[in-house]
């Protein structure tokens, strides 16, 4: 059975990749570790408008936790490990992985990433793009 996509009209050409975006966005989206906000931070620099991600990474160390830049995803990844000198009487807060990626549009900057209080934020900028508008020459075939 062939799946029919929004897509697929004659009239959006090449935006195959666009589908596969979203894909892999709509798979990613299910996983709600850990916790995140993002918001628009409004900042009078040389980019313009910021978006800052923030992700609740509570017990995770700088060391334990990892930002990249992979195949145009931002990708998170937190590792930590279980202290076996420790012998717990009740166990709450669980040592665990996770990873989180969020898809880039085309352009988007990474300006940096800080860790305080348990919140991992990473500011990403966009800047504006040249408007270009390039004439067509028409050739005449006789």
């Amino acid at each position: 059975m062939t799946r029919v996509s929004a897509f697929s009209s004659p009239f959006m050409l090449g935006f195959d990749d666009i589908e596969r975006v979203l894909d892999r966005v709509s798979k990613a989206a299910n996983d709600g570790y850990p916790p995140y906000n993002i918001e628009r931070i409004r900042d009078h620099n040389e980019y313009g408008d910021t978006i800052r991600i923030t992700l609740a990474v509570a017990g995770f160390t700088r060391d334990q936790l990892d930002v990249s830049v992979e195949e145009s995803q931002l990708v998170i990844r937190g590792r930590q490990q279980d202290d076996k000198s420790r012998e717990y009487l009740h166990r709450g807060i669980a040592a665990r992985q996770f990873q989180r990626a969020f898809v880039l549009a085309e352009g988007i900057e990474i300006l940096g990433a800080d860790l305080k209080d348990g919140l991992l934020s990473i500011d990403l900028a966009r800047p504006e793009p040249e408007r270009i508008v390039r004439r067509i020459e028409i050739t005449s075939r006789d």
